[in-house]
Protein backbone atom coordinates (compact mmCIF):
# COMPACT_ATOMS: atom_id res chain seq x y z
CA UNK A 1 0.00 0.00 0.00
CA UNK A 2 1.24 3.47 -0.86
CA UNK A 3 2.37 5.55 2.16
CA UNK A 4 -0.07 8.32 1.21
CA UNK A 5 -2.98 5.88 1.35
CA UNK A 6 -1.83 4.47 4.69
CA UNK A 7 -1.66 8.01 6.09
CA UNK A 8 -5.27 8.57 5.03
CA UNK A 9 -6.25 5.45 6.94
CA UNK A 10 -4.36 6.63 10.01
CA UNK A 11 -6.27 9.93 9.86
CA UNK A 12 -9.56 8.04 9.74
CA UNK A 13 -8.54 6.00 12.80
CA UNK A 14 -7.56 9.20 14.61
CA UNK A 15 -10.94 10.71 13.73
CA UNK A 16 -12.61 7.63 15.24
CA UNK A 17 -10.74 8.23 18.53
CA UNK A 18 -11.78 11.88 18.45
CA UNK A 19 -15.42 10.89 17.94
CA UNK A 20 -15.24 8.52 20.91
CA UNK A 21 -14.21 11.46 23.11
CA UNK A 22 -16.91 13.72 21.65
CA UNK A 23 -19.64 11.14 22.22
CA UNK A 24 -18.73 11.10 25.93
CA UNK A 25 -19.07 14.90 26.14
CA UNK A 26 -22.23 15.90 28.09
CA UNK A 27 -22.88 18.82 25.74
CA UNK A 28 -22.96 16.45 22.75
CA UNK A 29 -25.06 13.86 24.61
CA UNK A 30 -27.61 16.58 25.30
CA UNK A 31 -27.90 17.50 21.61
CA UNK A 32 -29.81 14.65 19.99
CA UNK A 33 -29.14 15.73 16.40
CA UNK A 34 -25.41 16.16 16.97
CA UNK A 35 -25.19 12.92 18.94
CA UNK A 36 -27.01 10.98 16.20
CA UNK A 37 -24.82 12.44 13.45
CA UNK A 38 -21.57 11.73 15.32
CA UNK A 39 -22.76 8.23 16.26
CA UNK A 40 -23.31 7.40 12.60
CA UNK A 41 -19.86 8.64 11.70
CA UNK A 42 -18.34 6.67 14.58
CA UNK A 43 -20.11 3.50 13.40
CA UNK A 44 -18.66 3.97 9.89
CA UNK A 45 -15.12 4.51 11.20
CA UNK A 46 -15.07 1.78 13.85
CA UNK A 47 -14.31 -0.98 11.27
CA UNK A 48 -11.41 1.12 9.94
CA UNK A 49 -9.86 1.42 13.39
CA UNK A 50 -10.38 -2.28 14.05
CA UNK A 51 -8.75 -3.28 10.76
CA UNK A 52 -5.83 -0.93 11.45
CA UNK A 53 -5.29 -2.59 14.84
CA UNK A 54 -5.39 -6.04 13.25
CA UNK A 55 -2.94 -4.90 10.58
CA UNK A 56 -0.57 -3.57 13.25
CA UNK A 57 -0.73 -6.88 15.12
CA UNK A 58 -0.10 -8.87 11.93
CA UNK A 59 2.99 -6.80 11.17
CA UNK A 60 4.29 -7.29 14.69
CA UNK A 61 3.74 -11.05 14.29
CA UNK A 62 5.66 -10.97 11.02
CA UNK A 63 8.60 -9.14 12.57
CA UNK A 64 8.72 -11.61 15.48
CA UNK A 65 8.61 -14.59 13.12
CA UNK A 66 11.44 -13.17 11.02
CA UNK A 67 13.59 -12.92 14.17
CA UNK A 68 12.79 -16.55 15.05
CA UNK A 69 14.00 -17.69 11.65
CA UNK A 70 17.58 -17.02 12.75
CA UNK A 71 17.29 -19.91 15.23
CA UNK A 72 17.95 -23.20 13.36
CA UNK A 73 15.67 -25.16 15.70
CA UNK A 74 12.75 -22.76 15.16
CA UNK A 75 13.33 -21.93 11.47
CA UNK A 76 10.67 -24.32 10.12
CA UNK A 77 8.00 -23.03 12.51
CA UNK A 78 9.08 -19.45 11.77
CA UNK A 79 8.56 -19.96 8.03
CA UNK A 80 5.00 -21.11 8.66
CA UNK A 81 4.29 -18.09 10.86
CA UNK A 82 5.85 -15.74 8.28
CA UNK A 83 3.63 -17.16 5.54
CA UNK A 84 0.52 -16.84 7.74
CA UNK A 85 1.37 -13.25 8.73
CA UNK A 86 2.07 -12.20 5.14
CA UNK A 87 -1.23 -13.71 3.98
CA UNK A 88 -3.08 -11.89 6.77
CA UNK A 89 -1.41 -8.57 5.89
CA UNK A 90 -2.38 -8.98 2.22
CA UNK A 91 -5.97 -9.73 3.25
CA UNK A 92 -6.10 -6.69 5.52
CA UNK A 93 -4.63 -4.50 2.77
CA UNK A 94 -7.68 -5.30 0.64
CA UNK A 95 -10.02 -4.58 3.55
CA UNK A 96 -8.33 -1.29 4.37
CA UNK A 97 -8.29 -0.15 0.76
CA UNK A 98 -12.02 -0.76 0.68
CA UNK A 99 -12.44 1.76 3.50
CA UNK A 100 -10.74 4.40 1.35
CA UNK A 101 -13.31 4.21 -1.43
CA UNK A 102 -15.19 7.52 -1.44
CA UNK A 103 -18.56 7.04 0.18
CA UNK A 104 -21.71 8.20 -1.59
CA UNK A 105 -23.41 10.62 0.80
CA UNK A 106 -26.79 9.46 -0.55
CA UNK A 107 -26.33 5.79 0.36
CA UNK A 108 -28.10 5.87 3.73
CA UNK A 109 -31.22 7.55 2.40
CA UNK A 110 -34.50 6.75 0.69
CA UNK A 111 -35.25 6.94 -3.03
CA UNK A 112 -37.78 7.31 -5.82
CA UNK A 113 -38.36 4.23 -7.95
CA UNK A 114 -39.66 4.80 -11.48
CA UNK A 115 -40.61 1.88 -13.74
CA UNK A 116 -41.84 2.52 -17.29
CA UNK A 117 -42.91 0.16 -20.05
CA UNK A 118 -40.67 0.30 -23.12
CA UNK A 119 -40.88 -1.55 -26.40
CA UNK A 120 -43.28 -4.46 -26.53
CA UNK A 121 -46.78 -3.05 -26.14
CA UNK A 122 -49.03 -4.76 -23.59
CA UNK A 123 -46.30 -7.29 -22.72
CA UNK A 124 -43.93 -4.44 -21.81
CA UNK A 125 -46.53 -3.04 -19.41
CA UNK A 126 -47.02 -6.47 -17.84
CA UNK A 127 -43.23 -6.81 -17.45
CA UNK A 128 -43.04 -3.35 -15.87
CA UNK A 129 -45.59 -4.60 -13.37
CA UNK A 130 -43.46 -7.69 -12.70
CA UNK A 131 -40.41 -5.50 -12.04
CA UNK A 132 -42.31 -3.20 -9.71
CA UNK A 133 -43.61 -6.21 -7.80
CA UNK A 134 -40.04 -7.61 -7.62
CA UNK A 135 -38.72 -4.41 -6.08
CA UNK A 136 -41.70 -4.16 -3.74
CA UNK A 137 -41.06 -7.72 -2.49
CA UNK A 138 -37.38 -6.93 -2.01
CA UNK A 139 -38.26 -3.77 -0.07
CA UNK A 140 -40.64 -5.79 2.10
CA UNK A 141 -37.84 -8.24 2.92
CA UNK A 142 -35.63 -5.29 3.92
CA UNK A 143 -38.31 -3.75 6.13
CA UNK A 144 -38.69 -0.69 3.91
CA UNK A 145 -41.87 1.23 3.16
CA UNK A 146 -43.09 1.57 -0.46
CA UNK A 147 -45.58 4.32 -1.26
CA UNK A 148 -46.94 4.69 -4.80
CA UNK A 149 -47.01 8.34 -5.86
CA UNK A 150 -48.43 7.95 -9.36
CA UNK A 151 -49.40 5.04 -11.59
CA UNK A 152 -50.72 4.54 -15.11
CA UNK A 153 -51.94 0.98 -15.46
CA UNK A 154 -51.68 -1.07 -18.64
CA UNK A 155 -54.80 -2.24 -20.48
CA UNK A 156 -53.99 -5.92 -19.87
CA UNK A 157 -52.25 -5.61 -16.51
CA UNK A 158 -49.04 -4.16 -15.21
CA UNK A 159 -48.12 -0.51 -15.65
CA UNK A 160 -47.36 1.85 -18.46
CA UNK A 161 -45.66 3.88 -15.74
CA UNK A 162 -45.42 3.70 -11.96
CA UNK A 163 -43.55 5.97 -9.56
CA UNK A 164 -43.05 5.11 -5.90
CA UNK A 165 -41.11 6.40 -2.94
CA UNK A 166 -39.08 3.74 -1.15
CA UNK A 167 -38.28 4.71 2.42
CA UNK A 168 -35.73 2.88 4.53
CA UNK A 169 -32.19 3.04 5.88
CA UNK A 170 -29.69 2.21 3.16
CA UNK A 171 -32.34 1.82 0.46
CA UNK A 172 -30.39 3.86 -2.09
CA UNK A 173 -27.14 2.00 -1.44
CA UNK A 174 -28.89 -1.28 -2.29
CA UNK A 175 -30.95 -0.28 -5.32
CA UNK A 176 -28.80 2.38 -6.98
CA UNK A 177 -27.42 -0.14 -9.49
CA UNK A 178 -30.88 -0.93 -10.91
CA UNK A 179 -31.18 2.09 -13.23
CA UNK A 180 -31.29 1.16 -16.90
CA UNK A 181 -33.19 -0.91 -19.44
CA UNK A 182 -34.41 -4.35 -18.35
CA UNK A 183 -35.27 -6.82 -21.12
CA UNK A 184 -37.57 -9.84 -20.92
CA UNK A 185 -37.73 -12.86 -23.22
CA UNK A 186 -40.82 -15.03 -22.81
CA UNK A 187 -44.06 -16.19 -24.41
CA UNK A 188 -46.69 -13.54 -23.63
CA UNK A 189 -50.06 -14.65 -22.27
CA UNK A 190 -51.65 -12.98 -25.29
CA UNK A 191 -49.53 -15.02 -27.75
CA UNK A 192 -51.62 -17.84 -29.19
CA UNK A 193 -48.83 -19.58 -31.15
CA UNK A 194 -46.29 -19.89 -28.35
CA UNK A 195 -43.66 -17.60 -29.85
CA UNK A 196 -41.07 -15.98 -27.62
CA UNK A 197 -41.25 -12.19 -27.61
CA UNK A 198 -38.69 -9.67 -26.39
CA UNK A 199 -39.97 -6.65 -24.49
CA UNK A 200 -38.37 -4.03 -22.29
CA UNK A 201 -38.98 -1.69 -19.39
CA UNK A 202 -36.83 1.07 -17.97
CA UNK A 203 -36.02 1.56 -14.31
CA UNK A 204 -34.78 4.77 -12.71
CA UNK A 205 -33.51 4.99 -9.14
CA UNK A 206 -33.34 8.56 -7.87
CA UNK A 207 -31.97 9.41 -4.43
CA UNK A 208 -34.35 11.42 -2.29
CA UNK A 209 -31.49 13.38 -0.71
CA UNK A 210 -28.92 15.09 -2.90
CA UNK A 211 -25.92 14.61 -0.65
CA UNK A 212 -23.50 17.48 -1.21
CA UNK A 213 -25.30 18.77 -4.33
CA UNK A 214 -27.66 21.69 -3.88
CA UNK A 215 -30.18 22.81 -6.52
CA UNK A 216 -32.11 26.08 -6.45
CA UNK A 217 -35.43 25.99 -8.29
CA UNK A 218 -36.73 29.29 -9.65
CA UNK A 219 -40.54 29.42 -9.31
CA UNK A 220 -40.65 31.29 -12.62
CA UNK A 221 -39.28 28.15 -14.30
CA UNK A 222 -42.27 26.05 -13.25
CA UNK A 223 -45.61 25.39 -14.90
CA UNK A 224 -48.12 23.97 -12.42
CA UNK A 225 -51.27 22.22 -13.63
CA UNK A 226 -54.05 20.74 -11.53
CA UNK A 227 -56.36 17.92 -12.57
CA UNK A 228 -58.81 15.44 -11.13
CA UNK A 229 -57.21 12.46 -9.43
CA UNK A 230 -57.97 8.91 -10.48
CA UNK A 231 -57.38 5.44 -9.03
CA UNK A 232 -57.20 4.51 -5.37
CA UNK A 233 -58.38 6.93 -2.73
CA UNK A 234 -62.14 6.56 -2.64
CA UNK A 235 -64.76 8.92 -4.07
CA UNK A 236 -62.99 12.07 -2.87
CA UNK A 237 -60.19 11.88 -5.43
CA UNK A 238 -62.68 11.99 -8.31
CA UNK A 239 -64.51 15.09 -7.06
CA UNK A 240 -61.77 17.70 -6.65
CA UNK A 241 -58.84 18.92 -8.73
CA UNK A 242 -56.31 17.92 -6.08
CA UNK A 243 -53.76 16.23 -8.35
CA UNK A 244 -50.70 18.25 -9.34
CA UNK A 245 -48.49 18.17 -12.42
CA UNK A 246 -45.35 20.33 -12.35
CA UNK A 247 -43.21 20.95 -15.42
CA UNK A 248 -39.69 22.32 -15.01
CA UNK A 249 -39.46 24.35 -18.21
CA UNK A 250 -35.63 24.59 -18.60
CA UNK A 251 -35.13 20.82 -18.35
CA UNK A 252 -38.50 19.51 -19.49
CA UNK A 253 -38.78 17.31 -16.39
CA UNK A 254 -42.40 16.58 -15.47
CA UNK A 255 -43.57 15.23 -12.11
CA UNK A 256 -47.04 14.35 -10.89
CA UNK A 257 -48.64 13.57 -7.56
CA UNK A 258 -52.23 12.52 -6.90
CA UNK A 259 -52.13 10.27 -3.86
CA UNK A 260 -52.94 12.92 -1.23
CA UNK A 261 -56.36 14.41 -0.57
CA UNK A 262 -55.18 18.01 -0.66
CA UNK A 263 -53.67 19.92 -3.54
CA UNK A 264 -51.12 21.44 -1.16
CA UNK A 265 -49.86 18.04 0.01
CA UNK A 266 -49.60 16.78 -3.57
CA UNK A 267 -47.68 19.89 -4.57
CA UNK A 268 -45.19 19.36 -1.71
CA UNK A 269 -44.65 15.76 -2.81
CA UNK A 270 -44.21 16.73 -6.44
CA UNK A 271 -41.72 19.49 -5.60
CA UNK A 272 -39.66 17.14 -3.47
CA UNK A 273 -39.43 14.61 -6.30
CA UNK A 274 -38.67 17.32 -8.87
CA UNK A 275 -35.75 18.54 -6.80
CA UNK A 276 -34.46 14.97 -6.43
CA UNK A 277 -34.64 14.46 -10.21
CA UNK A 278 -32.79 17.71 -10.95
CA UNK A 279 -30.08 16.84 -8.41
CA UNK A 280 -29.74 13.38 -9.99
CA UNK A 281 -29.31 14.95 -13.44
CA UNK A 282 -26.62 17.28 -12.10
CA UNK A 283 -24.75 14.41 -10.43
CA UNK A 284 -24.91 12.38 -13.66
CA UNK A 285 -23.50 15.34 -15.58
CA UNK A 286 -20.59 15.72 -13.15
CA UNK A 287 -19.82 12.01 -13.08
CA UNK A 288 -19.87 11.79 -16.87
CA UNK A 289 -17.42 14.66 -17.11
CA UNK A 290 -15.07 13.18 -14.50
CA UNK A 291 -15.22 9.51 -15.48
CA UNK A 292 -16.23 9.15 -19.10
CA UNK A 293 -14.22 5.95 -19.40
CA UNK A 294 -15.71 4.04 -16.46
CA UNK A 295 -15.71 0.35 -17.22
CA UNK A 296 -18.69 -0.50 -15.05
CA UNK A 297 -21.53 1.94 -15.53
CA UNK A 298 -23.49 0.72 -12.51
CA UNK A 299 -25.50 3.43 -10.88
CA UNK A 300 -24.84 5.81 -13.76
CA UNK A 301 -28.55 6.46 -14.27
CA UNK A 302 -28.22 5.86 -18.01
CA UNK A 303 -31.73 4.64 -18.70
CA UNK A 304 -30.96 3.78 -22.33
CA UNK A 305 -28.33 1.21 -21.33
CA UNK A 306 -29.50 -2.41 -21.43
CA UNK A 307 -28.38 -3.76 -18.11
CA UNK A 308 -30.22 -7.04 -17.58
CA UNK A 309 -32.09 -9.79 -19.43
CA UNK A 310 -34.78 -12.02 -17.87
CA UNK A 311 -35.09 -15.19 -19.97
CA UNK A 312 -38.14 -17.19 -18.91
CA UNK A 313 -37.71 -20.30 -21.09
CA UNK A 314 -34.30 -20.94 -19.53
CA UNK A 315 -35.14 -19.55 -16.07
CA UNK A 316 -32.08 -17.35 -16.52
CA UNK A 317 -31.25 -13.81 -15.50
CA UNK A 318 -28.11 -12.16 -16.88
CA UNK A 319 -26.62 -8.82 -15.88
CA UNK A 320 -24.68 -7.47 -18.87
CA UNK A 321 -22.45 -5.10 -16.90
CA UNK A 322 -20.45 -7.83 -15.20
CA UNK A 323 -18.85 -10.71 -17.06
CA UNK A 324 -20.22 -14.03 -15.90
CA UNK A 325 -23.05 -12.59 -13.80
CA UNK A 326 -25.77 -15.08 -14.71
CA UNK A 327 -28.20 -16.77 -12.34
CA UNK A 328 -30.54 -19.66 -13.08
CA UNK A 329 -32.94 -18.61 -10.36
CA UNK A 330 -35.39 -16.36 -12.18
CA UNK A 331 -38.57 -17.28 -10.20
CA UNK A 332 -36.94 -16.45 -6.86
CA UNK A 333 -35.36 -13.24 -8.20
CA UNK A 334 -38.79 -12.05 -9.34
CA UNK A 335 -40.03 -12.78 -5.82
CA UNK A 336 -37.51 -10.30 -4.45
CA UNK A 337 -34.38 -12.45 -3.96
CA UNK A 338 -32.14 -9.73 -5.39
CA UNK A 339 -29.21 -9.95 -2.98
CA UNK A 340 -26.96 -12.15 -5.19
CA UNK A 341 -27.21 -9.56 -7.97
CA UNK A 342 -27.01 -6.49 -5.75
CA UNK A 343 -24.04 -7.79 -3.73
CA UNK A 344 -22.05 -8.70 -6.85
CA UNK A 345 -22.68 -5.31 -8.46
CA UNK A 346 -21.60 -3.57 -5.25
CA UNK A 347 -18.39 -5.62 -5.21
CA UNK A 348 -17.64 -4.75 -8.84
CA UNK A 349 -18.29 -1.06 -8.21
CA UNK A 350 -15.91 -1.13 -5.24
CA UNK A 351 -13.26 -2.92 -7.31
CA UNK A 352 -13.51 -0.23 -9.99
CA UNK A 353 -13.25 2.49 -7.35
CA UNK A 354 -10.17 0.83 -5.82
CA UNK A 355 -8.54 0.58 -9.25
CA UNK A 356 -9.06 4.29 -9.80
CA UNK A 357 -7.77 4.98 -6.28
CA UNK A 358 -4.50 3.09 -6.80
CA UNK A 359 -4.04 4.54 -10.30
CA UNK A 360 -4.48 8.10 -9.06
CA UNK A 361 -1.30 10.21 -8.86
Amino acid sequence: MLPTLRRKLELLAERRDELERLLADPSVIGDQNAFRKLSREFARLEPVAQAMNEDRQAREDLAAAIELRADPELAAMAEEEIAAAEARIAELDTVLMGHLVPRDARDDGSLYLEVRAGTGGDEAAIFAGDLFRMYSRYAEKQGWKVEVESANQGEHGGYREVVARVEGDGAYSKLKFESGTHRVQRVPETESQGRIHTSAATVAIIAEEGGDVEIEINPADLRVDTYRSSGAGGQHVNKTDSAIRITHLPSGVVVESQTERSQHANRDKAMKRLKAMLVEAEIERREAAQAADRKLQVGSGDRSQRIRTYNFPQGRITDHRVEGLTLYDLPNVLEGALDPLIDRLAQEAQADALARLTDAP
